[in-house]
């Protein structure tokens, strides 16, 4: 049983591999703290793209996602962003809920976890 981790901390990893399944920890805006909704989405989908190609899959290969947002009031422009990155015809199942999330400036978190190509 291999269980492979990528950018491994003192607290957590970014991402755990198992049995051909991709875990990502919670992805959030580091960047752009300050950004609207949108541009925080946009963010935290680049670097789940980015994490999936390094873990050997891509977002076609989701399969679940967890949306943590710290207002329902942005869940509207949340997801016309999401709806814009999002593998048509591969969607995933999804749970979208209000959080409030460790750091202020954080409007979204997102967890995923994926199948390897």
């Amino acid at each position: 049983m291999e269980i492979k981790r990528l950018y491994v901390g003192k607290r957590m990893s970014e991402v755990a591999i198992h049995n051909n399944t991709v875990y990502l920890a919670g992805q959030v805006a580091a960047s752009e703290p300050d950004a609207d909704i949108k541009g925080q989405t946009r963010e935290v989908l680049a670097a789940i793209d980015k994490l999936l190609a390094e873990a050997g899959s891509d977002k076609s290969c989701i399969l679940s996602t967890q949306i943590f947002i710290k207002n329902l009031a942005d869940f509207a422009d949340m997801n016309e962003v999401w709806e814009e990155w999002v593998a048509q015809g591969h969607t995933p199942p999804r749970a979208t809920v209000e959080a409030n999330l460790a750091n202020p400036a954080w409007l979204i978190e997102i967890v995923v976890v994926a199948a390897q190509r």
